[in-house]
């Protein structure tokens, strides 16, 4: 595992350099604004603390999935945003580099922000091409990754740049770092994990990971289907990951001769179609009418899985435990969700899903860590070295 003692900024000199600092600005659009600041009132923190010792901030981020330079994509709206969010008039640039940039900057103050346009505009990013990493590093005297949603991917803005300049952790990626490792570093037992959302394959790594040090692993959301297919039980219509089956019995296997338990549903709310005016009832797993789906965890289950979590003294949540965003189906989501909120135990989050149950359950401000790295977080727990992280400097 990468180790978690990396240099921040406050262990090097920023007073008033030029600091290129790569945010995680991917946020939700509703038209031409922002409807969802979260992560952008993360970065808050890195960037007032290099404005208050004069250093002049360059803002880097990736924003969706542009084909190309799409206007809906362009960095206004954030622009915009973090200019009400700090109480002044940030910089927005239409590029990323080239004369024009490079003229822009030279006028801005000391303490002045300014966002470049989003980096996947351009092919060079995810190709990590170190032409244009060295054109982004010409911006500035420092380097700084305060992304840690993006540190598991190789691009220029998250490696390369690293290669031309001092480079090192910003605020939210120090808390990201050290609040993750705590579940890795001698957690405090009973360890929980609740692992849901769809893909098993996104979570085997956790999985055999956790098996070695964990004391039990709660299963929930449709990832559960391809266990229960093992266990010999009939899911109906209910979604099954391809290849689910194999990795989920790997798994299982494992499990026999580890300390961790695997615990999986044994009642499930099912549904006759996918929708909010569906038909719906409870049914232990093994009853499941044919051609009906399920699409929540049932309250037995909700039961067994509180018990879990009120003796736990260590708890991580990656994954809803069915379709929560449709009310017929949330009430197993928001039952564990309020459960870690209420623990007496360090309590992390990660995974967009995850965060959105507990925004949506107002319960967020109860959990110790909400991690904004999905993939990030899980490789992290995997023990795969992350090449953003892995360019930052040590202590």
């Amino acid at each position: 595992m990468v180790s978690a003692l990396k240099k921040t900024i406050k262990d090097i000199d920023v007073d008033n350099k030029r600091v290129l600092v790569r945010v995680d600005f991917n946020v939700p659009l509703d038209g031409s604004r922002v409807a969802d600041d979260t992560r952008i009132r993360l970065a808050l923190p890195t960037i007032e603390y290099l404005r208050q010792r004069g250093a002049r901030v360059i803002l880097i981020s990736h924003l969706g999935r542009p084909k190309g330079r799409e206007e809906c994509y362009c960095m206004d709206p954030v622009a915009a945003r973090l200019s009400q969010l700090l109480h002044y008039p940030v910089m927005k640039l239409d590029d990323c580099s080239g004369a024009d940039v490079e003229a822009n900057l030279a006028q801005l103050p000391p303490g002045g922000v300014a966002v470049l346009e989003n980096s996947r505009f351009y092919p060079q990013e995810k190709e990590n091409d170190p032409r244009w990493a060295k054109e982004l590093a010409g911006l500035a005297d420092i380097y700084v990754n305060d992304a840690f949603g993006c540190v598991h991917r190789a691009h220029a803005t998250t490696v390369g740049v690293a290669a031309y300049l001092p480079a090192v952790a910003g605020l939210l990626m120090e808390t990201e770092l050290k609040q993750l490792s705590r579940l890795m570093e001698n957690p405090e037992r009973p360890f929980v994990i609740i692992l849901g959302g769809v893909k098993v394959s996104d979570k085997i790594g956790v999985i055999e990971r956790f098996l070695d040090f964990a004391d039990a692993i709660l299963i929930g959301g449709a990832m559960c289907f391809g266990f229960l297919k093992v266990e010999g039980i009939d899911v109906g219509a209910s979604k099954v990951e391809e290849g689910a089956i194999d990795v989920a019995a790997a798994a299982l296997a494992k499990a026999k001769s580890s300390q961790c338990r695997i615990m999986l549903p044994v009642d499930l709310m099912v549904a006759d179609r996918f929708d909010i005016a569906a038909k719906t009832k409870i049914v232990p797993v093994d009853q499941i009418p044919a051609g009906w789906m399920g699409l929540d965890i049932g309250p037995e289950t909700v039961a067994a899985y509180i018990k879990e979590i009120k003796a736990a003294r260590t708890i991580f949540w990656n994954g809803p435990m069915g379709a929560f965003e449709m009310e017929p189906f949330a009430a197993g989501t928001r039952a564990i969700a309020e459960a870690v909120a209420a623990a007496d135990a360090l309590t992390v989050t990660g995974g967009g899903d995850t965060v959105a149950a507990v925004n949506k359950f107002g319960v967020d401000g109860s959990i110790d860590h909400i991690s904004t790295g999905g993939g990030a977080a899980m490789e992290f727990l995997e023990g795969k070295e992350l090449p953003g992280v892995a360019v930052l400097a040590d202590k």
